[in-house]
């Protein structure tokens, strides 16, 4: 979805400058602004022509999980003047790329079958952040699929020591 990530890309940017004072205060309400805006029912809402930008407005606000700075209402209100909700994901991943350059770090989903202590996340971050010579921000999902194991997903980088993917090579060099 190129023409998504086009447009997206001067809001980021123009975000990211304007909050450069306090990346990480921004990074938790561009978060929540993207959590709602995922919303098909939302999307549905501020596409009716007879609904206006302030109903829009209100109702993003009021469902929002943390308390909006002006900053982050005047963003709000200019995306959503813009016809431009629906860019809101694709604005804070953008965002997100653009925080983690400045800082030196990236992102990484670790799919677990299980689900992981605090203290071998710990381990397992700092294990991570060798093999791949950066800081990671480590988020886990579960993924039962996998039987056993971690899948590693760090930009376009991928580790996977899954029990699956064991099973997948073992399948593939018995019938090769």
């Amino acid at each position: 979805m190129a023409e998504l990530a086009t447009i997206a890309r001067p809001y980021a940017e123009a975000l990211f400058k304007a909050t450069k004072s306090d990346l990480n205060g921004a990074a938790v309400w561009v978060e929540a602004l993207q959590e709602i805006a995922k919303n098909p029912q939302l999307q549905q809402f501020s596409d009716n022509p007879n609904v206006t930008n302030a109903q829009v407005f209100d109702v993003v606000t009021g469902v929002a999980r943390v308390a909006l700075p002006e900053m982050a209402k005047n963003f709000l209100r200019t995306v959503i003047e813009n016809g431009r909700l629906s860019a809101v994901p694709e604005i804070a991943e953008q965002f997100r790329v653009l925080k983690n350059a400045q800082s030196g770090s990236s992102d990484a989903l670790v799919y677990s079958a299980f689900a992981i202590d605090e203290a071998a996340l710990a381990d397992l971050t700092v294990t991570l952040e060798k093999r791949f010579a950066r800081k990671l921000n480590v988020t886990v999902q579960l993924q039962p699929d996998l039987i056993g194991g971690i899948r590693v997903v760090v930009g376009d980088e991928v580790l996977d020591s899954s029990v699956k993917a064991r099973l997948e090579q073992m399948k593939v060099a018995l019938t090769a």
